[in-house]
């Protein structure tokens, strides 16, 4: 028996609707759920590195995240909350490597030797700008503001505090940057779906996370009818942060 072999459009499409079924198989759906449940036990996503630097992703978020900067080629991508600024490197990489893009990335903790290691990658570090702060502060948002000035191209990947007040602060901040076509990221709304402080205690969990806070966002804001769930992303993943944060902009 000869194995078929698929035309490029051929494969995509096969890919689609496998995607699609493995989105409706509710027992492996529940199955990765439980691995990425007892995996967290032992830090498993913070283990995901770039260049050396911890990402705090899942590999398969940092795999669509590199695609939709392949895709959309912003002219910037807004990281809220970088930690170990893994994942700034990364998708400094993915432009340099585009020769277009520039990074934001705000946090509250910047430190100096984080600073250094970034810089020993001079290629990378021109494609980012740190901004020490806190994510809805009325001065920081001004500075990221200067900063994009009259680009329209940008997406914003939402991973800072967790709790659903300051998500839906962000989420109403931020919105208004991102334009048709590109992407607001709500990062970890598996918070929604795990046991109530099953690991590491927080100040969020069910019912106060940002799946909430999206939710909420979509259902109550005239900014949130411009977007929608990316659900060709959502059907993909398996083992993710927040396959149900991928949001578009269709207007």
């Amino acid at each position: 028996m000869s194995k078929k072999i698929y035309t490029r459009d051929e494969f995509e499409l096969h890919l689609l609707k496998q995607s699609q079924k493995q989105n409706e198989d509710d027992q492996l759906i529940k199955n990765a759920l439980k691995v990425f449940v007892d995996a967290d036990k032992h830090d498993w996503i913070h283990q995901t590195r770039w260049f050396g630097e911890p990402a705090l992703q899942t590999a398969e978020d940092m795999m669509i995240m590199q695609d939709i900067i392949f895709r959309t080629k912003p002219d910037f991508f807004i990281e809220v909350g970088t930690a170990w600024s893994g994942s700034l490197l990364m998708y400094a990489t993915i432009m340099n490597a585009l020769n277009h893009g520039h990074i934001i990335g705000i946090d509250i903790y910047i430190p100096d030797d984080l600073i250094d290691r970034i810089n020993s990658f001079p290629e990378l570090s021109k494609r980012i700008t740190l901004i020490k702060g806190s994510s809805v502060d009325s001065e920081i948002i001004s500075q990221v503001r200067n900063l994009v000035h009259d680009k329209k191209n940008i997406s914003v990947h939402l991973d800072s505090d967790h709790s659903h007040d300051h998500v839906l602060k962000e989420l109403n901040l931020y919105s208004e940057l991102v334009s048709k076509g590109n992407y607001l990221i709500c990062g970890d709304t598996v918070v929604e779906e795990i046991p109530e402080q099953a690991h590491r205690p927080r100040p969020w969990g069910i019912g106060n996370n940002p799946k909430t806070a999206m939710i909420e966002f979509l259902k109550t804001t005239c900014e949130a009818k411009r977007f929608k769930l990316d659900k060709q992303i959502r059907n993909k993943l398996l083992l993710s942060n927040q396959k149900d944060g991928y949001l578009i902009a269709e207007k």
